[in-house]
């Protein structure tokens, strides 16, 4: 019988996202790093907020974490 092998998880992926107490991933939002001058007030405060990973990447960024 072959030995099976637990699989590593992505540290890359572990340091972007993180799990919440009810199971959901949350990663932060996209566009915030620089250039921030020409970018509206709103879009701005909106971009401080974490954001919910999509439904149709869930299943492949959990396997991806070794959950």
């Amino acid at each position: 019988m072959a030995k099976k092998y637990k699989l590593k998880s992505k540290r890359a992926l572990m340091k972007r996202v993180r799990m919440s107490k009810s199971g959901k991933l949350i990663r932060k939002s996209a566009y915030t790093g620089h250039l921030s001058r020409h970018k509206s007030s709103k879009q701005k405060r909106q971009a401080r907020k974490s954001r919910q990973i999509s439904a149709s990447d869930y299943k492949r960024i959990r396997a991806l974490l070794g959950r």
